[in-house]
């Protein structure tokens, strides 16, 4: 990229205008904070605003101010607009937060999520090369509705731009539309604001009069074409689908590119914060969300849900698993149909089988829990095997309590552990136990009552009932008795 060429001393700064009601969004969420790719809209704005590197960062916010804010912290400074006046207001009250600011400022939109960095900064590269004194994004579109046409004159120079509600027939067919994005010299922006009119259909001070300003002071404007699905603003449910499908394919393009096989890219969700490492495999239908990491050579099979984890290299997650802040270690591998609970790290080579659900366990190095079991609060040892219905009881209605089973324990089928307990290293726990108490090394336990067989019970019992009155009686009987009138 050509570095932009500027006058000694000066910087950039950046604007980005968040202060709008969303109103056909019809939530009580603000409208840039609606999850995009996995993250509020805004973030992915902020982070195009940061491939800049500028001396300033401003979000001028509004409605909702609060949410915005506390959302916001420490990421930009914040200037208000109250009452919101359109985005010509807007952006002096962002000037006004940059009193003193000489350079140049790119304005933003908190609401199109899909600008890329690299945009960004080619528009501020051929502001600087250029010399003009406004720089803007422009697109085409085959149904313009809604935004604001670019008029250019005989000459194909832009002379201004007219929002749709203000433009004339032959105006509304013009294609080329304003994006919303520019960059702009600080002293004739300071300028051309403080003298914005609202005498337009709709009594607002419109940031888009700054480029007529520019052209009626002798002033040089440009434009630079970019892509139309980059500047696709968010103004409803529908949009933020539309947008959300862009991103996703854009997440699923990339891992591809980084090696990553994605069986059905319109079937798998990646969020912007995901990391996955080459030769991994995502079957149809998976979901990786939050600031989850995936490692080399793993595969997620279909309809999978991963949040906020870290599986390590080799992994396998089988179809229609949910993990959540999770932690699994080289090897393992989980389901199908199991449910790993935050706080859950599953060592090396450990396996958790189907219909089992984990939350706060660690299971150590080649343990297994393979069938159908709930195991909570609890360290498990390396070499471990659970067996089909085990249950830690970790929870006595007042406090959860933990249970510890040593390396080397072999657990039988449908045993329970009511914590706290201990099963020290080697123990045996025999099919049906429930231990209550602490469990020496290398013991067998067993914490059932006995069997007793009481020979011929069952068929007495059969002849009993024929002959009780009231009682059973043979097929024959029944039809007869339900055949009379």
């Amino acid at each position: 990229m050509t570095a932009a060429r500027r006058p000694a001393g000066k910087g950039t700064a950046v604007v980005i205008l968040a202060a709008g009601r969303g109103k056909r969004m019809k939530s009580r969420v603000p409208k840039v904070l609606h999850p995009v790719g996995g993250r509020p809209m805004l973030a992915s704005v902020l982070e195009c605003a940061a491939a800049l590197k500028p001396s300033r960062t401003v979000v001028v916010i509004g409605h909702q101010a609060a949410a915005v804010r506390a959302w916001i912290g420490d990421r930009a400074e914040i200037a208000l607009q109250d009452p919101p006046r359109g985005t010509g207001d807007a952006a002096r009250c962002g000037l006004k937060r940059l009193s003193g600011f000489r350079g140049v400022v790119v304005i933003l939109n908190g609401d199109t999520p899909l600008v890329r960095a690299e945009t960004v900064e080619r528009l501020a590269a051929a502001h600087g090369v250029s010399g003009a004194t406004v720089t803007l994004a422009t697109t085409r579109l085959a149904d313009p509705t809604g935004y604001g046409r670019v008029v250019r004159g005989p000459d194909g120079a832009v002379t201004g731009i007219v929002e749709e509600r203000d433009a004339a027939p032959a105006q509304r067919r013009i294609a080329e539309i304003n994006t919303g994005l520019y960059a702009v010299e600080a002293d004739f922006l300071g300028r051309a604001l403080a003298e914005l009119s609202a005498d337009n259909a709709q009594g607002e001070y419109y940031l888009t009069d700054v480029v007529g300003a520019a052209v009626a002071a002798g002033r040089t404007v440009q434009t630079m074409a970019v892509e139309a699905d980059e500047v696709q603003g968010v103004n409803s449910r529908v949009d933020l689908a539309r947008v959300e499908g862009v991103m996703r394919a854009r997440a699923c393009r990339r891992w591809m590119e980084e090696g990553v096989t994605i069986l059905d890219p319109t079937r798998t969700w990646i969020d912007a914060t995901v990391t996955i490492g080459p030769d991994t495999v995502l079957a149809p239908g998976v979901w990786l969300e939050g600031a989850t990491a995936v490692g080399a050579g793993c595969r997620i099979g279909a309809g999978s849900r991963v949040a906020a984890s870290r599986l390590g290299d080799g992994v396998v997650v089988k179809d229609y698993c949910v993990i959540e802040e999770a932690e699994i270690d080289d090897g393992a591998s989980v389901g199908p149909f199991a449910h790993l609970r935050p706080g859950s790290i599953l060592r090396r080579d450990a396996r958790v089988g189907n219909f089992v659900e984990m939350k706060n366990v660690e299971l150590g190095v080649g343990s297994k829990a393979n069938h159908l079991s709930y195991l909570g609060d609890a360290v498990i040892g390396a070499r471990v095997n659970i067996g089909a219905g085990a249950i830690t009881c970790n929870y006595d209605g007042v406090k959860k309590s933990r249970t510890v089973i040593e390396d080397g324990v072999f657990v039988g089928s449908d045993s329970q552990f009511v914590a706290p307990v201990r099963v020290g290293k080697g123990a045996v726990i025999a099919a049906g136990t429930t231990v209550t108490e602490d469990v020496p090394a290398d013991a067998l336990v067993i914490g059932r009552t006995a069997q007793v067989v009481k020979p011929g019970w069952a068929k007495r019992k059969r002849q009993a009932s024929k002959h009780r009155p009231g009682g059973s009686r043979t097929r024959g009987a029944r039809r007869a008795a339900t055949s009379r009138t």
